[in-house]
Formats: structure tokens, C-alpha cells, sequence
């Protein structure tokens, strides 16, 4: 089954940001096993959320706000989609995640209807 896992932290994370570096040792380590693993199928970094836009269409009317759609302390940061045999496994995953440590990680099985 495949799961999304929503890397969310209080602020963007960059170069500078302790335990991180470019991909940071911590997280490169942790890509490279769940990789190994066949375990981690795909994922990356996203840019600062006011680089964001969000959408909406409201009787035939198009809305574009500048920004994530919600004020909210923690903002998604990146994303991995990985595959395992159930939920219990795609937590085990999200928690070696070393984002975990700073932040949150959302573990959201995709829709299977």
C-alpha cells in the first residue's frame, strides 16, 4: 500500500539548518535506506510557502491567493511517497525520519476507492 508522508515544520528548512546541511546527513542517510529498503518510491523538498499559490473556483469564478491556504504554525516543508504492507510499517518509516525530530511528519495512506 502506498502512503504520503507530509513533512511539516515550524519553519522552512534550509542549508543552514542545524542537522540538515544541503540534504542534510541525517535525512540523505535515512533516503538512502528507505531507497534500499525499495521502500521509498519518491519525494523532495518544497520551496517557502510564500512562493506558494492557492487555487479556488467558486461559481465559475477564479480565486488566486498569493501563499498556503491557511495561517497555521507549521508549514509543509516536503513530501515522500513510500510503500509498505500497512499502516503500522509506513509509521515505523515516518518515525526514523530525522524531520521527526523538528517537526511533524503526517503519514496519509493514498486513496485506494
Amino acid at each position: 500500500m502506498k502512503y504520503l508522508l507530509l513533512v511539516c515544520v515550524e519553519e522552512p528548512i534550509g542549508p543552514g539548518t542545524p542537522g540538515t546541511g544541503t540534504l542534510g546527513p541525517d535525512t540523505e542517510a535515512w533516503v538512502k535506506e528507505m531507497g534500499g529498503r525499495g521502500a521509498r518510491l519518491m519525494g523532495d523538498r518544497l520551496v517557502d510557502p510564500r512562493e506558494a499559490m492557492t487555487v479556488r473556483v467558486r461559481d465559475g469564478e477564479l480565486m488566486v491567493v498569493d501563499g498556503p491556504y491557511a495561517e497555521t504554525k507549521e508549514v509543509m516543508g516536503g513530501f515522500d511517497v513510500i510503500e509498505c504492507a500497512d499502516i503500522d510499517e509506513a509509521v515505523a518509516i515516518a518515525s526514523r525520519h530525522p524531520i521527526a525530530k523538528l517537526g511533524v511528519i503526517e503519514v496519509r495512506p493514498f486513496w485506494t476507492g
